[in-house]
């Protein structure tokens, strides 16, 4: 068993979203986001027939999945085909958590 505290994984950068891999397996990949406010991860799509999840942990954002723009903050879960455009814009300090499925 593996145990994570996530409030230690709470750090930023100023010059670039911050991306931490806290578990990797051929099943399952989990990682963690940070971003200050007016960062970004701009609108892109992976090409594999795999799923993502992503958990906002703490903070507010813009989460862009294909045309359509949703207000995100903590609590939100969005599940989707990684196949599927999305990107996110931090307006606060935003965390999230994301669960990557296979095929990666």
């Amino acid at each position: 068993m593996m145990a994570f505290q996530l409030s230690e994984m709470a750090q930023f950068s100023s010059t670039a979203p911050l991306r931490r891999v806290l578990f990797d397996s051929p099943s399952l990949r989990i990682l963690t986001f940070n971003f200050e406010p007016g960062q970004e991860m701009p609108v892109h799509e992976h090409h594999a027939d795999a799923q993502v999840a992503f958990l906002v942990l703490g903070g507010e954002g813009v989460f862009t999945c294909v045309d359509s723009d949703t207000t995100i903050q903590a609590g939100t879960l969005h599940v989707m085909p990684v196949s599927e455009p999305h990107g996110f814009k931090a307006t606060s300090r935003l965390r999230m958590l994301v669960f990557l499925a296979p095929p990666f």
